[in-house]
């Protein structure tokens, strides 16, 4: 299963925190939230990456061109230029990363849709966001996915009132609401599956179309949408108090997604 990973927003609310990096590139600890999130996937046996770039796509490229440079020790013999060391072992060999410009201003469905062809090769994918962690067992999302039946199966987490609401009925969402006045269920914590059939049934290359407006109201409809139950615990980052929030969790060794050992 390859894992498509939206990291092309603007992240206007958290400004406040860099100017320069985009959302996904935010450090916690010294890795940025995108390597965190990836690690979680990872940790299960998903290593194969899709990312969506957008808003200065540029410096994840520049991470990912660089990755041992950017997360080892080095030596470097200033009278050969043939020479550097890496003294750092690098876990993350097994990773493939496919970076995909998918357009500054385009939403979310329209930067799925721009990575179509890297997904060709899959039945199933996952999607989620460049910006949420949680401790949620991927392994067990894919099994209930795949024993459901359904096209797509998304991972709700509790609510923190701002959010799109889910709608249930008897497992089977029903009605889901992208950021309500007021969300009482449970929300959109992203870690979701689909499978290949949705590309060519319900997006489009419309640029503007989101997936949490466009797309996945439509697959409710016709009630291909099961839910995925996390009773554990979820953050994004979309202020900077969230963001301070996480850095803090992990220098006290409490980071509940660190899944991984």
């Amino acid at each position: 299963m390859k894992i498509v990973i939206l990291c092309g927003g603007k992240g206007t609310r958290i400004r406040d925190v860099s100017e320069v990096l985009p959302k996904p590139m935010l450090p916690v600890g010294n890795r940025p939230v995108l390597w965190h999130i990836m690690k979680i996937y990872s940790h299960y046996g998903f290593n194969d990456f899709v990312l969506c770039l957008g808003y200065k796509g540029w410096t994840i490229k520049e991470f990912f061109l660089n990755y041992q440079a950017m997360i080892s020790d080095i030596t470097i013999d200033l009278g050969d230029k043939n020479s550097v060391t890496f003294h750092d072992k690098v876990d993350e060999s097994s990773w493939k990363v496919t970076l995909v410009d998918t357009g500054e201003e385009t939403q979310t469905a329209g930067r799925i849709w721009g990575a179509k062809e890297y997904l060709k090769d899959c039945d199933t994918f996952g999607i989620t966001y460049g910006d949420g962690v949680a401790d949620v067992n991927v392994a067990e999302l894919l099994k209930q996915h795949k024993d459901s039946g359904l096209l797509g199966t998304i991972t709700g987490v509790q609510p923190l009132g701002r959010f799109g609401e889910i709608q249930l009925e008897d497992n089977v969402i029903r009605e889901f609401n992208e950021k309500p006045n007021v969300s009482a269920g449970l929300i959109n914590g992203g870690f979701m599956v689909f499978e290949q059939e949705v590309l060519d049934k319900y997006f489009t290359s419309n640029k503007t179309h989101s997936l949490e407006q466009h797309v996945i109201p439509k697959i409710v409809k016709d009630r291909q949408v099961g839910i995925y139950k996390h009773k554990g615990a979820w953050q994004c980052i979309d202020t900077p108090r969230e963001y301070n929030m996480l850095n803090q969790f992990w220098s006290e060794d409490q980071a509940f997604w660190k899944v991984w050992k």
